[in-house]
């Protein structure tokens, strides 16, 4: 007889690795490039072997976390002849004591039942018990706006939401804040003055704009919101942000620059950052649509792409492409940023008539 393909092989060994359970229900299980790394196999194979066991059941897909074993389906119901006899009574139910009447019952106050995901397919932030109207002030709704965010973010983010957040009235929050575009100007000067270089900078005008500009980008991965606040072309007035250019505009000051380059220079650090940064955010959005993480989605084009390289003249990327064969190339994003600021910042050695390693730094 002949042996099974290699997909079924991996199929059957994850199906024995979860009824053994040695991998139980919620756990993840290997990733496509974990098994390609495991069995020695092509990344089309461990997709084929992941989908199959997608198609059977036993796995699924979660939203931002990526393939984990299915839940085992719920006993059947038995039939009412099987059920004990239901008594009839005139006795009306008796409401529990903490149960207003017409009151809200909310699905996350409903015990063993899973809160829905927002409209971003993340967890909503979850809501507090009603306060006080006198307990809320700006800087709450402006950390409560913050935090849904930071969890679902722009897009779920309205005023209604945070006065739910806060368990206040609706109408409560534009007591101090004006509108949603207000509300969002307050919470990026928030974001932004929650990190400064710190004062002591580093000699040399590099040093200083690589510390500025890592700094920049540890708040986009923070709040990944922040690079769609809006346009590089329309900059928000913000003092905390004001802060970051400042510093990185007193880096330049010491090179006799005009006033035109040095406001380009510190615009492209601006472009740098959060043109990395807008793919934080359209990452988690495609993670909740598809339930797949970026890697696991590259993973399945993978035949798709093998057969783009071998039907036309692309030897290079035949080549490169072919190189990952076995171990993917990962996109890491923050390993970018750091690629780009130095290209950017030896360009601008250069345009300044230095050399990379010489003259001021």
């Amino acid at each position: 007889m002949p042996a099974d393909p290699p997909y079924r092989r991996i199929v059957a060994d994850l199906r024995r690795r979860i009824a053994t359970g040695e991998l139980a229900p919620g756990d993840r299980v290997p990733s496509t490039r974990q098994i390609a790394t495991e069995w020695g196999v092509a990344l089309a194979t461990a997709t084929r072997a992941l989908s199959t066991l997608r198609e059977q059941g036993v796995v699924r897909a979660r939203p931002r976390v990526g393939t984990v074993v299915a839940e085992a389906p719920a006993a059947p119901t038995p039939p009412r002849s099987a059920r004990q006899p239901t008594r009839h009574t005139t006795r009306q139910p008796t409401r529990q004591p903490t149960e207003r009447p017409g009151a809200d019952r909310s699905d996350a106050a409903q015990p063993g039942r899973e809160p829905e995901l927002g409209p971003s397919g993340r967890r909503p932030a979850a809501r507090v018990s009603a306060r006080p109207e006198a307990d809320v002030n700006r800087d709450r709704i402006v950390r409560a706006a913050i935090e849904i965010a930071d969890a679902e973010g722009l897009d779920a983010l309205s005023m209604r939401a945070v006065a739910s957040r806060l368990g206040v009235s609706t109408m409560s929050p534009y007591r101090y804040v004006g509108s949603k575009d207000d509300l969002v100007r307050l919470m990026a000067d928030t974001a932004y003055g929650e990190q400064y270089p710190p004062e002591s900078t580093p000699a040399g005008w590099r040093s200083q704009l690589e510390l500025g500009a890592r700094v920049l980008w540890e708040l986009h991965r923070r709040h990944p919101w922040l690079a769609h606040t809006g346009p590089l072309s329309r900059p928000l007035p913000l003092p905390n942000l004001l802060v970051h250019s400042e510093r990185m505009l007193s880096a330049l000051d010491a090179l006799g620059l005009d006033p035109t380059t040095m406001l380009d220079v510190t615009v492209l650090i601006y472009n740098h950052v959060q043109g990395l940064a807008v793919h934080l955010e359209r990452e988690a959005q495609a993670r909740a649509a598809t339930g797949l993480s970026d890697e696991q989605w590259i993973d399945t084009q993978a035949p798709a792409m093998d057969a783009l390289a071998t039907a036309g003249p692309y030897p290079t990327y035949a080549r490169i492409l072919g190189s990952f064969r076995r171990t993917g190339y990962d996109l890491d994003l923050t390993r970018l940023f750091e690629l780009g600021l130095h290209a950017l910042l030896d360009g601008l050695a250069v345009r300044l008539g230095q050399r990379t390693g010489a003259g001021p730094r």
